[in-house]
């Protein structure tokens, strides 16, 4: 930060050299709308008269001469009077001290401030004569004392707000850090851990040291421009040093004043836009608790419905408050609104189609939190509906994230929707060789059904003849069940059943490839699990 300071001061006091290598009148020069230039003459900073120029001499030319020739008479202190006269002239009204020719009031200069070049003249040799009598005033040893004490009295004072800014900036600064982490304690607090603390504080800490040196270094230019104001001959440069921040200040702060019925509108809409998104929060916080209900309208649908509802009061107030935002009305705001809404077009269609695709996911009401679906080859249960994201958790306790697009694209199975009652039709499907007599087969596979748990009796299971295929015919078990989250388990316990049944009634179920029957069917030994029973009972003895 002190390096920091000292390239400031460097800056600042190059630019104070600069500007006084520059004459003042060449700064002060100012273009008119006449072809021919305009250019005041300038005595220690002050403007005494405008003075036109041509082809042959322009007027910053013109200007200097004449401020020459006023500043050569002042410095002539060998005769303190001086008489100032006004003569006729082959070009105007020549203004004349002791017989010198200071200046020519012309026909143009007259033309141009729109008067008698008679009254011009006399106003023009008012203004000279006061011009050298204030030179040398100022240059008086009464002024010089005067100067120099109150060089003396802005330096004490530019001293002391050193000596303060440097020896209590560093508590003032620890004074605010310790009341931002108070603050921001509750704000950490309050979002999980998700905006720390420390960042926040260390953020607040730069913020404000910037803020410092920055008041610092303005009080250190009008101090500069205040000490070089004090003399006469550095006058001239603390006005341009004054004219060069004052003005962009003081039209600021009348930009800000002539602002403020534009700013209190803003506030008006602020104000309104943020009772409204309260109001509608309490709406919905009554609806979700179920103080008052809307018919059909589902309990998921809240979370949902309140971030729509407020977004549209927000874009609503922004739409409102848009003609009184500072430079609406000008064509490189416009331009950058323009640019912004084309940049977030084009980068955003992925998530525009997510979120649309998110809204009809939450109102079509085909998919609820809890329910088990299947989307693509990924089978799950709904944790949670986003606007641009489903969460599914699924049966192997994986946390899977599809986008609300893809669900809205893609054939959704929903296992627990319940359609006429009588539940989710469960069914798996057998090959029993033509030898083997279809009515026992269709037996053992409803006493399969009815043994496995989570399978309804009524409606009773039932077989279908799905193929005839080359070695055998393709049997399959169908059953209901209201337990679609459990179906995963309830078709494991289903074939276990089938296994169990077919192997007590020594049937075979036929391999996927059939090269001949063999001459012991391929069953297992019911009993084997009894012996391994035995076998461990044994060990255990």
């Amino acid at each position: 930060m002190k390096t920091f300071l000292s390239f400031c001061l460097v800056a600042i006091f190059g630019a104070t050299v600069a500007l006084a290598q520059n004459d003042a009148v060449v700064a002060r020069t100012e273009l008119g709308s006449d072809p021919a230039f305009l250019a005041p003459v300038v005595i220690d900073g002050q403007d005494l008269f405008v003075v036109r120029g041509s082809s042959a001499l322009p007027a910053i030319e013109r200007a200097k001469r004449i401020q020459k020739r006023i500043i050569d008479v002042a410095t002539n202190l060998d005769d303190p009077n001086f008489e100032i006269s006004i003569q006729n002239g082959e070009f105007g009204k020549e203004i004349q001290i002791d017989n010198r020719m200071i200046t020519v009031a012309t026909v143009a200069d007259a033309e141009y401030e729109q008067m008698e070049i008679d009254v011009l003249a006399g106003l023009q040799a008012d203004a000279i004569s006061a011009a050298i009598k204030q030179y040398r005033q100022s240059r008086s040893s009464e002024a010089r004392i005067d100067s120099a004490y109150s060089a003396i009295a802005w330096s004490v004072g530019f001293l002391l707000v050193t000596f303060v800014f440097f020896t209590r900036r560093r508590r003032l600064t620890e004074f605010v850090t310790k009341q931002a982490e108070k603050r921001f304690a509750q704000v950490e607090a309050a979002t999980k851990s998700i905006l720390q603390r420390r960042a926040l504080t260390s953020l607040i800490n730069f913020l404000l040291q910037i803020l410092l040196w920055a008041i610092y270094l303005i009080l250190f230019y009008y101090y500069l421009s205040f000490v070089l104001l004090s003399f006469a001959e550095t006058r001239p440069i603390a006005e341009i040093l004054l004219k060069y921040v004052s003005e962009p200040l003081i039209a600021a702060f009348q930009a800000i004043v002539g602002y403020l019925p534009n700013l209190v509108m803003l506030g008006i809409i602020a104000v309104i836009a943020r009772y409204l998104i309260q109001g509608v929060r309490i709406f919905f916080d009554n609806l979700e608790q179920g103080v008052f209900e809307l018919g059909d309208f589902e309990k998921h649908w809240i979370g949902p419905t309140f971030f729509l509802t407020r977004i549209l009061i927000i874009l609503i107030a922004i739409v409102f408050a848009y003609p009184y935002i500072p430079g609406s009305e000008s064509r490189a705001f416009q331009g950058l609104t323009i640019l912004a809404g084309v940049m977030v077009s084009l980068g955003s269609n992925t998530v525009v189609s997510n979120m649309m695709a998110g809204l009809f996911v939450i109102y079509r009401r085909s998919t609820n939190v809890g329910d088990r679906i299947k989307v693509g080859d990924k089978v799950g249960d709904v944790v949670e509906i986003k606007l641009m994201e489903t969460v599914i958790k699924s049966v192997k306790n994986e946390m899977i994230s599809i986008p609300n697009a893809q669900l809205l694209n893609s054939e959704v199975v929903n296992y627990s929707r319940k359609v006429d009652g009588r539940g989710l039709l469960v069914h798996t499907t057998v090959g029993i060789g033509y030898e083997e007599p279809p009515k026992k087969i269709k037996a053992m596979l409803i006493e399969a059904a009815r043994r496995t748990s989570g399978l309804k009796k009524s409606p009773e299971p039932f077989v279908l003849w799905t193929q005839l295929a080359d070695y055998a015919i393709n049997y399959e078990i169908n059953a209901f069940t209201s337990r679609g989250g459990s179906l995963p388990k309830i078709l494991s316990d289903l074939h276990e059943n089938i296994v169990d049944v077919f192997n007590e009634n020594e049937t075979q179920i036929m391999t996927p490839s059939y090269i001949a029957d063999p001459d012991i069917p391929k069953i297992a030994n019911t009993g084997w699990d009894g012996q391994l029973a035995q076998s461990d009972e044994s060990s255990k003895k």
